[in-house]
């Protein structure tokens, strides 16, 4: 699938462009005391046959409800949501990106939800999930699924160099064993210079943040004392290993990096396994996986959780027939159908054991317990466009003053999200 852990979007397109935008669809209609409810759902977040097995059993659970799924590609779609919000035509249900939440209520174009909490058990959903999904007090989004970045190692080159993963339960444990790893033609790990979600999570294990809010008003936090510690342990662990100082986990694609036979470990989705074996099939059933060590044993590192949240739009046609389905969706039948069809983590914290047979997503389950989102504003969508955060990081590893380069990436953290107030 394509993952997104970069949720944030452009900023809103001017009133002219969204004049021009079609929000797509034929709209949700009524016959017959039938309603038919439009959903837009993104590519990759459900399969062929999900979609089919959900469709029937909804329609079947409630037969005056027919439900219209059209699938709708990533990019950009936060200009067609944008769009779609402020015509009169929008689909009943949105699928969005988690990060993407306060910025589409922001606009005024999405209905609270926050009435529907207790009975969607609200209690019990993922925080990096529903914390992005509430905005000014209110919630707005619906937790879906979530996924998170787990380690994907070599099983047979962590055999050989007697490291056992599962005694890895703290990070000084993973350095030790990653230090044991990094000898010969084997790369500890491979971990580029600019992979800032890693970052965000050594960050958020020392008790910083990126950037906090006082008063209305954002400030990037990259050169507090936390924020410099998490720094200073990426650079620990990215000098065990060749990756690149000066580019993310795309440039080059790391999975294809692993796939040369040389890497012990990356820090990935647990889907990045796949790709590994399709660049290398020498590798199948050789890679496995394990939740990013905390700072301390017992707590699981801090992780960014990407995923998504449905929300409805003020200008739906049909919003309780549209919360039925949201009811459906993200229920404990369907939840658990999901996480074992396409390996993602349940929207809640009780239902992880759904995922226990599927090496990966538990991995991923574990970290999601302690997972975080990006900031809850509007604003760090211009963060995300700009990123300095990456530039910081690139500057630290390559001899650059870190306290110095930090209040750097801060000013401008703290600029680009109050450009706009």
């Amino acid at each position: 699938m394509k993952y997104r852990l970069l949720a944030g979007v452009s900023a809103l397109v001017t009133a002219a462009a969204l004049s021009a935008c079609s929000s797509g669809g034929d709209g949700a209609g009524e016959a017959g005391g039938v309603t038919t409810v439009d959903v837009w759902l993104m590519r990759d977040s459900v399969s062929a046959a999900f979609q089919k097995e959900f469709t029937e059993g909804s329609e079947a659970a409630h037969p005056d409800i027919d439900v219209k799924i059209q699938i709708q590609e990533w990019d950009g779609i936060g200009q067609k949501i944008t769009a779609a919000l402020a015509g009169n035509d929008a689909p009943d249900v949105i699928e969005a990106g988690n990060t993407q939440v306060a910025q589409f209520a922001e606009s005024g174009g999405l209905l609270d939800l926050s009435d529907r909490k207790d009975e969607l058990d609200g209690g019990d959903w993922l925080k990096g999930l529903a914390e992005p999904g509430a905005y000014d007090g209110k919630q707005y989004g619906i937790p879906y699924y979530a996924a998170n970045r787990v380690v994907v190692y070599r099983k047979d080159l962590f055999e050989k160099a007697g490291v056992d993963p599962a005694e890895l339960t703290t990070r000084e444990e993973w350095i030790a064993a990653t230090t044991k790893l990094n000898r010969g033609g084997t790369q500890g790990i491979y971990l580029p210079g600019q992979l800032w979600y890693a970052l965000a999570g050594f960050v958020w294990d020392e008790g910083g943040d990126l950037a906090t809010e006082s008063g209305g008003r954002w400030k990037g936090a990259l050169d507090t004392p936390e924020a410099l510690r998490g720094m200073a342990f990426y650079a620990r662990l990215q000098a065990l290993g060749k990756g690149p100082r000066d580019s993310d986990e795309d440039d080059p694609p790391q999975a294809e990096v692993m796939a040369q036979g040389q890497v012990a470990q990356v820090i990935s989705t647990p889907g990045g396994a796949n790709v590994v074996v399709e660049n290398n099939p020498e590798l199948k059933g050789k890679l496995g996986f394990f939740p990013i060590p905390g700072k301390t044993a017992g707590t699981p590192g801090a992780v960014f959780t990407g995923g998504s949240d449905l929300v409805v739009p003020a200008a739906a046609g049909h919003p309780d027939a549209a919360l039925t389905f949201i009811e459906e969706l993200t229920g404990d039948a369907w939840q658990k159908k999901l996480a074992v069809a396409m390996s993602y983590v349940p929207n809640r914290t009780s239902l992880a054991p759904a995922v226990a047979d599927d090496p990966g997503a538990s991995a991923m389950a574990v970290g999601a317990a302690h997972g975080h989102a990006t900031p809850n504003t509007p604003g760090w969508a211009a963060v995300e466009a700009e990123n300095p955060v990456k530039d910081y990081m690139t500057a630290v590893l390559t001899g650059g003053d870190a306290k110095q380069e930090a209040a750097k990436a801060s000013a401008d953290i703290t600029r680009a999200m109050n450009a706009g107030s």
